[in-house]
């Protein structure tokens, strides 16, 4: 077993080569190599290909692939720019107008892609033209664009949940149900913040549009279906037991399929297209969760694990100090590196930790998943602000910075409320499977 000055230079080791900008699965193979050979010997260095074989015959990570082609789908059908307009016709009214629209469609597009980055990009094309001739001011809309994308992950099916279970073994049942009222509280916290800026700084908002007529209105409602019969045919068959995970992604995409058809763009060519970016998507993300799984068996067999324990036990902290500790830590690293590497990079450490202080692994799972949303807003490394910008297409990547301010301190707030409050998270899980 090795001690904690070790562990913590392999780990300042491991931090080292992602911030010289080596890819991340590159750093944590280097990393995993070089403590297989220094205290292992070769056997625990010829094991990588089992390890590797062993990490992609999980039946759960399926679900990725399935995940990120119902939202690539549901994009190139024109799906996300009719649910756009249908949401601006009943938030408009709200103090704020077509800003909450970007905070509901990117909740609402959340729930069938999973993804961040796809709710950033997605988002953004379909909302940026729509503010090019209202005068609101630009930081606020781009502000609450990258808000919205931030529950990408949070709100379920998030594919970040499905990594931290894969990692640490936890149901992806039990993380979904759990993500589901923080996703929904902090799609409130979004709103009451555009509604706190409105009130405050009224100049910052554009002039209110003459609402629609009702039978217009409710005529565009229809859009909104498609997103929610998926919601509820992906997430109602996990909770009744009809069909695990991986079944109920499978069964979001052939749902996504008759509705592009009904959408008129359903065709050969789109789904070469959607297949594509599926695959380039996919073949990233699992070649980092693989470099993951080995890294977690040379740590596994050094005995990080009960070391890490140890310390936790020796400090005497409480379950709320150490996340206090963790939040902080994780706002510093959030600086610095992207979700994923941060996600995977740290787990297999911090895991036994929260392990060692009685934290629950569900709770924990929604506590690390909204610790990453919120690297992706913080500059100066947050993906999906340069999404945005790159979407954007004009002005300077500054502007995007400035107008997530207000927002990224409502995270720290759900962050806070969260901590205090783990029932937010624990009920509904509990209510569902006991």
């Amino acid at each position: 077993m090795i001690g904690p000055i070790e562990i913590g230079i392999g780990f300042l080791i491991m931090m080292g080569l992602m911030f010289l900008g080596l890819h991340v699965a590159t750093t944590m193979f280097v990393t995993a190599i070089i403590g297989s050979a220094l205290y292992l010997g070769m056997p625990a260095v010829n094991a990588v290909g089992n390890e590797l074989w062993a990490a992609n015959e999980d039946y759960v990570l399926l679900s990725i692939p399935l995940y990120i082609l119902l939202g690539e789908i549901l994009v190139r059908s024109g799906t996300t720019d009719k649910m756009y307009k249908s949401l601006a016709d009943w938030l408009n009214f709200l103090p704020g107008g077509l800003l909450h629209t970007n905070i509901g469609a990117s909740a609402l597009f959340s729930a069938v892609s999973g993804s961040s980055v796809a709710t950033a990009a997605t988002i953004s094309t379909v909302a940026l033209p729509t503010f090019k001739t209202r005068k609101y001011d630009q930081r606020m809309v781009l502000g609450s664009i990258a808000a919205g994308a931030s529950l990408g992950n949070l709100i379920p099916p998030g594919i970040a949940f499905l990594i931290y279970g894969a990692m640490t073994n936890t149901s992806a049942g039990r993380l979904y149900a759990a993500g589901i009222v923080p996703g929904a509280l902090m799609t409130l916290l979004f709103m009451g913040t555009i509604i706190g800026m409105a009130l405050y700084r009224p100049k910052l908002m554009g002039t209110k549009e003459a609402p629609a007529p009702l039978r217009e209105k409710l005529g565009r409602l229809r859009h909104l279906l498609a997103p929610l019969v998926i919601f509820g045919v992906v997430m109602g068959c996990i909770y009744t037991g009809w069909a695990t995970v991986t079944e109920s992604a499978a069964l979001g995409v052939v749902v996504a399929l008759p509705i592009a058809w009904l959408y008129g763009q359903l065709s050969v060519r789109m789904m070469h297209e959607a297949f594509r970016a599926t695959l380039r998507l996919t073949a990233m993300s699992l070649l980092i969760l693989t470099m993951a799984f080995y890294l977690n068996f040379v740590l596994g067999l050094l005995g990080v694990t009960q070391s890490l324990a140890g310390v936790v036990q020796s400090l005497h902290v409480s379950a709320v100090q150490l996340l206090w500790v963790l939040a902080v830590f994780y706002l510093l690293l959030g600086i610095f590196f992207e979700t994923l590497p941060m996600l995977v990079g740290t787990v297999p450490l911090v895991f036994p930790l929260t392990v060692a202080a009685g934290i629950d692994p569900v709770f924990f799972g929604v506590f690390m998943v909204l610790m990453c949303e919120i690297s992706l807003i913080s500059p100066p490394v947050g993906m999906t602000l340069y999404v945005i910008q790159g979407v954007r297409g004009e002005g300077t990547i500054k502007e995007v910075f400035q107008g997530t301010i207000p927002f990224f301190l409502t995270m720290i707030v759900m962050t806070a409320i969260l901590i205090h409050f783990p029932e937010i998270a624990l009920w509904l899980p509990r209510i569902s499977f006991g």
